[in-house]
């Protein structure tokens, strides 16, 4: 009996992920390594988007140099950042997010809103130079999407630490 091609296709997907994949960060020839990353609170907990946790934040990306952070977002329930290595002999990405996920957990200022985070991320790197801008204007208009703001540049909790340059082909 012959399968119908939606039969074939359906077959050949697979399974859903549990848990988000974090592949190695793949350097190329003259490309840089960006990396986009977007990680949760427990329980989507609206806690991030205050001045001292913003503070925080960026305190901890400052003591963890093996990967420098660009551009980023800190919405009440989730942040998004952009990240390139900043070390030659860098951490994964997983293990870089863990050391200042608890840099920040140790330092909380109400202890009645532990814990903070979900336990995983998601990571891509991004391939081409124009993803960066792109994706930078995607979530960057979070904050309108969840009527957070009336205009992207009104969100005060985001920025960028440092510039992460695309060098074309």
């Amino acid at each position: 009996m012959r399968k119908n091609s939606d039969q074939a296709t359906t077959e050949r997907r697979p399974p859903a992920r549990k848990h988000p994949a974090h592949p190695p960060s793949i350097e190329q020839h003259n490309r840089p390594v960006i990396v986009f990353v977007t990680l949760c609170t427990a329980k989507r907990k609206r806690i991030l988007a205050r001045a001292d946790v913003v503070q925080l934040l960026t305190d901890a990306w400052h003591a963890s140099d093996h990967w420098l952070v660009g551009r980023f977002i800190i919405l009440p329930d989730h942040v998004h950042l952009f990240c390139a290595p900043g070390r030659d002999d860098a951490l994964s990405v997983k293990r870089w997010i863990a050391f200042w996920k608890s840099y920040v957990s140790k330092r909380w200022p109400r202890a009645e809103e532990q814990p903070i985070w979900q336990q995983d991320c998601w990571d891509t790197q991004l391939r081409r130079g124009e993803n960066y801008g792109a994706k930078w204007e995607y979530v960057r208009n979070n904050a309108v999407r969840h009527r957070l703001a009336r205009r992207a540049e009104d969100w005060p909790w985001q920025g960028e630490l440092n510039v992460l340059e695309w060098i074309s082909d």
